[in-house]
């Protein structure tokens, strides 16, 4: 779609802050009112607005594109929006340590202990670890608290929530990345942990670095998604 209008912003009104193009309001694809809860939220969306060129380009536009979501996907049925993302709960990344060698085993307790502690305390929860990739049963309880956890998001940091874990296999990181319980950086680097690892031992090329550079953008938008959606 070429571009149509000279002036994005984000106006105050009814709900929160809605994206406006000359003025005019901006529908979400579903013609919901592109509306978003925080100035700041507004802000960010709508400098994606601004920014355009000749032509606009969606791919360019992520914050846009999870607001889109939570207005249109989650907004809707946010229960059935969060089951697949509550089923992480089931598989944890963090839970499924190396049994060798020791250098990888000390590196994934240094990064992925303190994430489990702080859910464990967070979410009254008891995570069970073990080695090797073979499924292992978490407990009931847990998984209870942790769906509730998401049940409890909003439908503005659900929507960012669904991407982080989908992108790090961890619920835990996705959660402690919407409440902000650690640098994004940190969360990022746990949940690459093990490709970075195996980078170091066998080398990258460059289109490795490429993809995981990619990666690494929307797992920092995404994550600034959610803290501008905090206020």
């Amino acid at each position: 779609m070429k571009r149509f209008y000279k002036e994005a912003t984000a106006a105050e009104a009814e709900g929160g802050w809605h994206i406006q193009l000359d003025g005019r309001p901006v529908r979400t694809p579903a013609r919901a009112l592109l509306v978003l809860p925080t100035s700041a939220l507004g802000d960010a969306v709508a400098q994606e607005w601004a920014a355009q060129g000749e032509e606009i380009d969606p791919a360019s536009m992520p914050m846009t594109g999870i607001a889109n979501s939570a207005l249109d996907h989650v907004t809707p049925a946010p229960a059935a929006f969060a089951a697949p993302v509550i089923a992480y709960g089931e598989s944890d990344l963090l839970c499924y340590r190396a049994d060798a060698p020791e250098p990888l085993i000390a590196r994934q307790e240094a990064a992925w202990g303190p994430l489990l502690g702080w859910a464990e305390t967070r979410f009254g929860a008891t995570f069970t670890i073990t080695s090797g990739i073979v499924h292992v049963a978490q407990p009931a309880e847990t998984l209870e608290r942790m769906a509730e956890a998401v049940l409890a998001l909003p439908p503005f940091h659900l929507a960012p929530l669904s991407t982080l874990v989908t992108m790090s296999g961890s619920l835990v990181i996705g959660l402690a990345a919407v409440e902000r319980a650690f640098p994004p950086q940190q969360l990022w680097q746990a949940a690459e942990l093990d490709e970075l690892w195996q980078a170091e031992q066998w080398g990258d090329d460059d289109q490795a670095l490429a993809r995981r550079a990619k990666r690494h953008g929307e797992f920092m938008t995404t994550a600034r998604f959610a803290e501008l959606a905090a206020g």
